[in-house]
């Protein structure tokens, strides 16, 4: 079942944050908060770690191989001081102890490389089955969402976080778990072998070191700031392109092209502002801790040099701190390069667990009492809703639908005829009064249970990108291909259907785009005779076709009603004559209620609508 979206007044409000739109100033964006505020990184960090803490083989094996490969790596260091050592005198060397320690080196380095490519092996496989099962629970997520929260939000903006910062949150991991694992346990070994070394070269060594930590993290937070600012213009990037794409007859119907470009580079430049900014801030860093790194290194080696001609140390020691020096601050670089990387995959994080934490449907009043042989009695009582708080859209809306009835819900463009709908099918709950079907309060009946009790055919008949038998089939996913063919035939679409150039098994494209308005029309009235619905909603389904389809529509419209309680909406007042009771809906209230010929006689509101219809027709 789906929604059908409203211009009327009974639309929900968008939400106060603006973002540019091909056909409008502004947007609705429907996430909270201030657009650039930078979120808790920490926060965010320790809910990827759940996700990744779900391959604990992989992160072990991961972690066994860093320390072996890292292990070995430290070993280059101290054989290189052996190897310097080895020179007794001048222009005597050890040959042969020299050529063991080149041995050792060789095999330590080729052990090294090949602990590497194992670790990049598994890493991948780690990472991508974190943001495999990332990415699931997030469009799990977007499935229990509610209505409320797609009315709200901007298409492409949801699109932007389920799969641009998904993939940054990938790239990332694979490209920086290893590094960061790495880096720690380097910094840590070549601390402890500077240490065993000489104490005195490590103090000199580590003295610039807590500057250069307090700037990064002092550079850190703005860094942070404009990597979400930048995952947020490519989000709403995302939301012209796709808003544009789906209108783009109405921007060639109204030349507007130029105008739809222009809005588009406007979002384009905002967004390459924000990247600019996000890697100019990124890039301080590497080169910073450069500087920071190559100050250390030249102290110790000033340090060193003369406690060489003191006789303190010896040349091979000297070698050997320096390499590890180089060892100690070069994780540190790894990881300022890293940088970027990390706070981009941080902000795409923080987007990614901010619809993770929105309010799925039901959650707190979620029923659990099933509906199963439904009668189809539906009463609303002193039902009073609004979008926004304090505007009520209903105003004690009273009405009871007796089992096998056809309710009429007739009246002007944003009267609450489709908010009617909504409630009913529980994409919104009431405010206050209560909807029962066969005496049950909908809001104790399970979600599931409830909608799969009804039947909605909308205006905007939304088909997929799939066969005709699978569209139809939406509507009951067990179905045998001969119940199928068989709600098509009651739904008169069997004849079109075998004229199509596979029959059934015609892929239709886009929303069913090479099929006419009727045709998709009558697909999505075979999808709800499939689904074998206790009560009915049509929504306005013939308003935007013509008089002859509308007949045919018509005819499959009364085979699906059958028995069945239905709620009819219609513009076209000439359809609903027939029906067992017509509700006049004006400014949220019920004005008047009776059948086609009871309404005429009193000549109040109806009687107006129904003869001003009669004069435009004619």
């Amino acid at each position: 079942m789906s929604t059908q979206r409203n211009n009327s007044k009974e639309q929900p409000p968008f939400s106060s944050q603006r973002r540019v739109g091909p056909f409008g100033g502004g947007h609705r964006a429907g996430f909270k908060g201030p657009k650039v505020k930078a979120k808790d990184s920490r926060k965010t960090l320790k809910k990827l770690w759940q996700y990744l803490k779900r391959q604990k083989k992989g992160l072990i094996m991961a972690l066994a191989l860093v320390i072996a490969g890292t292990v070995l790596s430290l070993l280059g260091p101290y054989l290189i001081g052996l190897g310097v050592d080895t020179m007794i005198g001048p222009g005597r060397v050890d040959l042969e102890r020299l050529g063991t320690i080149a041995l050792w080196m060789l095999t330590a380095h080729v052990l090294s490389a090949l602990m590497g490519a194992m670790q990049t092996y598994v890493i991948a496989g780690v990472s991508h089955h974190t943001v495999r099962e990332l990415r699931k629970d997030l469009f799990e997520k977007v499935q229990m969402l509610p209505v409320r929260f797609f009315d709200q939000s901007s298409h492409g903006e949801l699109m932007s976080r389920l799969t641009n910062d998904i993939e940054t949150v990938s790239n990332t991991l694979t490209q920086s778990i290893t590094h960061v694992l790495s880096s720690i346990i380097t910094v840590v070994g070549a601390l402890g072998m500077m240490l065993l070394l000489s104490p005195i070269l490590t103090v000199i060594s580590l003295i610039s070191v807590p500057f250069g930590l307090a700037l990064t993290g002092k550079i850190a937070k703005g860094t942070r700031k404009h990597f979400l600012a930048q995952q947020q213009e490519l989000g709403a990037l995302n939301g012209v392109i796709e808003e544009t794409i789906s209108g783009q007859r109405v921007v060639k119907a109204f030349n507007h092209e130029e105008k739809v470009i222009g809005l588009f580079e406007g979002v384009n430049l905002k967004l390459k502002s924000a990247g600019i900014k996000a890697q100019i801030y990124s890039g301080v860093i590497p080169p910073l801790m450069g500087v920071v790194s190559n100050i250390s290194f030249a102290l110790v080696a000033g340090a060193g040099g003369w406690m060489a001609l003191k006789g303190m140390i010896s040349i091979g020691i000297i070698a050997s701190f320096l390499n590890y020096s180089r060892h100690f601050a070069r994780p540190i670089n790894d990881i300022a390069n890293q940088f970027n990387l990390i706070q981009s995959a941080i902000a795409g994080a923080e987007r990614v667990f901010e619809v993770m934490e929105e309010e799925v449907e039901f959650s707190q009043e979620e029923g659990e009492v099933p509906l199963k042989d439904v009668s189809g009695k539906v009463v609303f009582q002193d039902v009073t809703f609004g979008y926004q708080k304090d505007l009520p859209v209903l105003k004690n809306i009273s009405l009871t639908a007796e089992p096998g009835q056809t309710i009429a819900l007739v009246g002007p463009t944003g009267a609450g005829k489709t908010t009617i709908v909504n409630l009913l099918t529980r994409f919104y709950d009431v405010e206050k009064g209560s909807i029962t079907i066969d005496g049950k309060d909908i809001r104790r009946i399970k979600k599931e249970s409830l909608r799969k009790k009804l039947g909605i055919v909308l205006q905007d008949a939304y088909l997929f990108s799939d066969t005709v038998r699978e569209n139809i089939r939406f509507g009951k996913l067990d179905a045998a291909d001969s119940e199928v063919e068989a709600a098509a035939r009651m739904a008169n679409a069997e004849q079109f259907i075998l004229r199509l150039p596979q029959g059934y098994d015609t892929f239709l494209s886009d929303e069913g785009g090479n099929l006419s308005q009727g045709q998709r029309q009558l697909l999505t009235i075979a999808r709800a005779i499939l689904a074998n619905p206790s009560i009915l909603i049509l929504d306005e389904a013939t308003s935007s076709v013509d008089t002859r389809t509308e007949m045919h529509i018509q005819e499959a419209m009364l085979s699906l009603m059958k028995g069945r309680t239905s709620f009819v909406i219609a513009h076209r007042l000439s359809t609903i004559r027939g029906a067992d009771l017509i509700l006049v809906i004006n400014d949220g209230e019920i004005v008047e209620k009776g059948t086609h010929s009871e309404l005429l006689e009193a000549q109040g509101f109806y009687h107006q609508l129904y003869h001003s219809q009669f004069k435009r027709g004619a």
